[in-house]
């Protein structure tokens, strides 16, 4: 059984444990260095990123999670996950960093505010329609083509990435935790 981590420091970590125990999964809530040490992936939730990107570095995570990052640990990003794993950040603060491990640039709150959030179906590769939640979420604005893209979305500007993956890093523009359909937690805890 994999045993999966869900960075605890801000953001929807319940709906992701509760997701990922429905798929099988050894969860826990990674909240320290000492939490990490034992998971086969983690789960990097939507909140806001300059938020998750702070408390990353002030609780001394930043650099332990960078390092497994690099030495293969699976991580999926979902909304602000996504942001603090992306190459370029579009329209961040002047301060904002991330992993720069996922060859795309986002823009935070690409589809709009959240007043423009909505629900759309999404056709994931392998595994069919599955009900998207965009929540301010992510738009991913440029790409790699060594980047695998697991769905597409077109919310009338053209098709955009929503789901992606390279190697162990997997980045995801809407929220599948927030939703009954587990299909998308499977497919990632399947790779592990």
């Amino acid at each position: 059984m994999a045993r999966v981590g869900v960075l605890a420091l801000q953001g929807d970590v319940r709906e992701h444990l509760a997701m990922l125990e429905g798929v099988g999964a050894d969860v826990v809530a990674v909240r320290s260095i000492d939490e990490l040490d034992d998971v086969d992936g983690l789960v990097m939730p939507g909140g806001e990123s300059t938020t998750i990107a702070y408390l990353l570095t002030t609780s001394g995570l930043r650099p332990v999670l960078e390092k497994k990052i690099e030495d293969g640990l699976a991580v999926f990003g979902t909304c602000a996950g996504l942001i603090l794993l992306a190459h370029e950040i579009l329209d961040g603060r002047s301060d904002q960093w991330s992993f720069d491990v996922l060859p795309l640039s986002v823009r935070r709150n690409g589809y709009g505010r959240q007043i423009a959030s909505f629900e759309s179906t999404v056709h994931v590769k392998g595994v069919g329609e599955v009900p998207g939640v965009f929540i301010r979420a992510p738009k991913i604005e440029t790409w790699s083509n060594d980047l695998d893209v697991l769905a597409w979305h077109d919310h009338g500007d053209g098709e955009h990435p929503v789901l992606v993956r390279q190697g162990n890093v997997w980045g995801c523009s809407f929220h599948p935790e927030l939703t009954d359909d587990d299909r998308v937690h499977r497919l990632f805890v399947d790779t592990l």
